[in-house]
């Protein structure tokens, strides 16, 4: 029997842990793989109650990292590469430019290495001061030490040719279409299909929670805005936008059931997306699989996955825009069908996981056999 070459994966929280975009990336990547290479998953153990060795097929390592808003990725990336380089595998997978300085020590010992950029983690508002310089530095040194950058969307890649004079490969986040779907959560919020808005995401600024719920009071819109997400730990922020909580706008929390979760999008009359630093965003990809009408805040970011406004609607970063656009919205149904009619199809064509993962599959092959960018 053929040895599978093996690939460690470090820097998302683990699986089958249910948080942010990284996470459904590497459970979604590891199915489509899991046959093809020995996967090995690092997964922060304090997140874990049950810690099973393996997970269809992939093998998950818990190690300690410190839970908190400035040190988890660091903590978790110094032990998670201590202990993989021990394993010696044949590639070394690392998600988000904070793990960027550890591509040295791998580079020092002559390993494949591969760096998932992410966002433009040193503009957040919640990174400021010497964490935004952390991120930036991290960001600059990963684009000189990791043998291939990827950029999760040709913008991205933009941005680190620009910043960082560093080419990326480009290769997005995926969705699925076809899951199932439970109104569990309408029914426990006492929600009506297609009265409410909906927004996913984390509690963090440059996701504009407050703009979004502004631009939803001022549109005189009598429908709900229910907004699904939260931190793993306390912050000023998340305890703002909790006093917002009213009869007209739901803070769920954390949703890990994914069929409620796809249920929520189905039942939306609108989602609402107001991430501005990332890429390709994994909750505005779940809402055009889902079918949702979205309109989304007019970066390059979400109108390379909009492709300007073929497939969603766009508002600026004012509350009176995103307020007439729902207005418009509300007035005309027909234009609200149309652009949920449209949104699986955005999907079929480029945002699909088994092309996401046939892509990282050629990466993954090319370094193996060249060892090179």
């Amino acid at each position: 029997m053929t040895k599978r070459p093996t690939i460690a994966i470090i820097g998302a929280k683990g699986i089958p842990f249910v948080y942010s975009g990284y996470e459904t990336f590497v459970r979604e990547l590891s199915l489509r793989l899991a046959k093809r290479y020995e996967l090995h998953v690092y997964c922060h153990r304090g997140l874990f109650s049950s810690r099973p060795a393996y997970w269809n097929g992939v093998r998950l390592h818990y190690l300690p990292a410190v839970e908190s808003k400035y040190f988890t990725h660091v903590t978790a990336g110094v032990v998670s590469t201590l202990h993989a380089l021990l394993n010696n595998y044949d590639i070394y997978f690392y998600l988000n430019s904070a793990n960027g300085p550890f591509g040295l020590i791998l580079k020092c010992f002559g390993k494949r290495t591969v760096l998932n950029t992410d966002g433009m983690e040193w503009k957040r508002p919640q990174l400021h001061g010497p964490a935004a310089a952390y991120y930036r530095w991290a960001s600059a040194r990963g684009t000189r030490h990791f043998q291939t950058l990827v950029s999760d969307s040709k913008a991205m890649a933009d941005v680190y040719e620009k910043e960082f004079q560093a080419p990326s490969e480009v290769i997005a986040y995926g969705a699925d279409i076809d899951v199932k779907s439970s109104d569990s959560e309408i029914d426990r919020y006492g929600l009506v299909k297609n009265g409410y808005y909906l927004v996913v995401g984390r509690l963090i600024p440059d996701n504009n929670a407050e703009l979004i719920i502004e631009g939803v009071r001022r549109s005189g819109s009598k429908r709900k805005l229910v907004i699904v997400g939260d931190l793993l730990f306390d912050d000023p922020y998340v305890r703002a936008i909790r006093r917002h909580s009213s009869g007209d706008v739901i803070l769920t929390g954390f949703v890990r059931d994914r069929e409620a979760l796809r249920g929520l999008y189905r039942g939306a009359f609108a989602y609402l997306h107001g991430h501005e630093f990332g890429g390709t965003n994994p909750a505005l990809l779940e809402a055009l699989a889902s079918g949702c009408c979205a309109m989304a805040l007019d970066t390059p970011f979400n109108r390379e996955v909009l492709s300007g406004e073929e497939f969603g609607m766009l508002f600026d970063k004012d509350p009176g825009s995103l307020a007439r656009l729902i207005r418009r919205a509300e007035n005309d149904s027909q234009a609200v069908k149309h652009y949920r009619d449209l949104a699986a199809s955005r999907i079929e064509s480029q945002y699909t996981w088994e092309k996401i993962a046939s892509q990282y599959d050629e990466l993954f092959q090319r370094l193996l056999s060249t060892g090179r960018r």
